[in-house]
């Protein structure tokens, strides 16, 4: 469901608003006149017109409810405009260069969302009050259903088209059907990523997409540079990568490959941290998940896909 608190959702409604408020306007106008008038006619089609609302107490209602529509409207989208403007007026001078991009309120009452672009070239968030006399920089947990909901926001504000990867520079490795899709940027001598591989042994039925990404330790770059050029790449990734002592491929690392360019793709795309995830649907998780909490990602994005 759409945050009713979003800055686009309540600019399309201010806009949808604007022409019953224009039409309540003329009318409250026109009330003005019709009872300041000195006319004898006119009196006596106002007084009409009043004994007749006191007789249909729906037409009150209706006018009631009306006019208390289009006054919360406004006042509520005006406010959320006001907000926004202290927060980005306070806040930009203080994040070193970087744009706000976006303001809206956060899952916590009394708490705004403050989406702003990182030197890297990722969409960050942190959270303000109102007046943006704080900020939290941290994740919001939502405990009764266990939800990271900073995280599931910050995957779909760095989400992308899955298939503009290059996909063709990947190391493919497939177990069972392969119908869990993934795609990762990793360092096989990087320690968080040596042991996300073993989580990912857990994982039946899963296509992985290795973009290899030798940050952690450059000077041993040849060494994803050989898996690219073994025989058997996934083989060779995977004793390079998830065994518990890495085997050098005994291929020479000379053929034409990849590598160089997956680094220059990682830096475009922000991958600032290894291993970095892309699910089927494009949505981006940094670092390692459990079995259990991948399993789950991964299921539930083939299911939206379908």
């Amino acid at each position: 469901m759409r945050d009713p608190g979003d800055f686009s959702l309540l600019r399309r409604y201010e806009r949808s608003r604007a022409e019953p408020i224009l039409a309540m306007d003329t009318m409250v106008d026109t009330l003005f006149r019709t009872f300041g008038a000195e006319s004898s006619l006119v009196a006596r089609l106002r007084n009409a017109g009043l004994n007749l609302t006191d007789r249909l107490p729906v037409i009150k209602n209706v006018l009631m409810r009306y006019a208390m529509m289009s006054f919360f409207g406004v006042l509520f989208a005006a406010s959320a405009l006001a907000n926004e403007a202290q927060i980005r007026r306070t806040l930009e001078p203080k994040l070193r260069g970087a744009k706000i991009e976006g303001v809206q309120p956060a899952p916590i009452p009394g708490l705004w969302e403050v989406r702003f672009r990182s030197e890297e070239g990722a969409l960050r968030v942190v959270y303000t009050d109102a007046a943006a006399n704080y900020v939290i920089d941290g994740n919001i947990h939502e405990l009764r259903t266990n939800r990271d909901l900073t995280g599931e926001r910050l995957r779909k504000l760095n989400a992308i088209k899955f298939e503009q990867l290059p996909l063709d520079q990947a190391v493919k490795v497939q177990r069972g059907n392969g119908k869990r899709v993934l795609a990762m940027f990793t360092d096989p001598y990087c320690p968080a990523c040596r042991q996300f591989e073993r989580t990912l042994a857990q994982v039946d039925d899963i296509t992985i997409y290795v973009f290899m990404y030798p940050v952690i330790r450059p000077q041993n770059a040849d060494h994803s540079r050989a898996v690219w050029c073994s025989p058997d790449r996934a083989k060779a990734w995977l004793e390079l990568a998830a065994a518990p002592q890495p085997k050098v491929p005994a291929a020479a690392p000379s053929c034409a490959n990849p590598v160089d360019k997956l680094v220059e793709a990682g830096h475009k795309l922000g991958v600032n941290s290894t291993p970095t995830l892309f699910l089927a649907n494009g949505e981006r998780v940094s670092g390692g998940l459990s079995a259990d909490d991948l399993k789950d990602l991964l299921d539930q994005t083939a299911t939206a896909r379908r």
